[in-house]
């Protein structure tokens, strides 16, 4: 399992970030620029799965990379390796997994 360094983001919009150099995880390269809004969680939940939290925060940039390009059920399975190597704690993690298959299953009958 690759190792996973923390991604450079600065602020570029309220709630949303912008990487300041590229990043990478194992064959996966998100190029410098990139931006992300962080998690996709209702608000209802930011108290227990805040968007940008640092706990995972890699991992959801790599996703929404993948999910940019289409690749849904790999952004899936990559979120829950990294997440599982980040040492988030299981049940998160069965938590976004299962939302995020469950969401791209619906929206994108994938």
């Amino acid at each position: 399992m690759a190792e996973i360094r923390r991604p450079v983001l600065k602020p570029y919009d309220k709630d949303k970030f912008e990487l300041v150099e590229d990043y990478a995880y194992g064959d996966i390269m998100v190029p410098k620029g990139y931006k992300t809004d962080g998690a996709n969680v209702p608000r209802i939940f930011w108290s227990i799965f805040p968007p940008n939290s640092p706990e995972y925060l890699s991992a959801i940039v790599i996703h929404d990379y993948l999910c940019d390009r289409k690749e849904y059920f790999l952004a899936d399975r990559m979120l829950k390796r990294m997440m599982k190597a980040l040492g988030v704690a299981e049940w998160k993690i069965w938590c976004f997994y299962t939302a995020c298959r469950l969401y791209h299953k619906i929206k994108y009958k994938e």
